[in-house]
């Protein structure tokens, strides 16, 4: 099994209703064998996330498709990358689901 390092779930600039992922990655061995949807699903239960209103997740051009099936969009619409090499991906729902 490959490792994953420093998964992130924490509020965005200390707010109380968004909240961001940060640094999910699966090795390119593991793809489609479930490993990232069950960290989604994990990460998706955590508090930060619970009490979010949106949540936010800076992701690679490879990872972008990945996001949005679990509901994920372009930030403001935009399909752009950032200065980072990620697109910016959001995804509104209401606090405590």
């Amino acid at each position: 099994m490959g490792y994953l390092l420093n998964i992130r779930c924490t509020s965005f600039w200390g707010s109380k209703t968004e909240s961001i992922l940060l640094t999910i990655f699966v090795l390119p061995e593991f793809h489609g064998k479930g490993i990232g949807r069950k960290i989604i699903n994990t990460l998706e239960q955590d508090e930060f996330y619970v009490r979010a209103t949106r949540i936010e997740i800076p992701a690679s051009i490879t990872a972008t498709e990945f996001y949005r099936k679990f509901g994920y969009d372009y930030k403001n619409g935009v399909k752009e990358l950032d200065e980072e090499h990620h697109y910016r991906l959001e995804k509104f729902k209401e606090a405590g689901q």
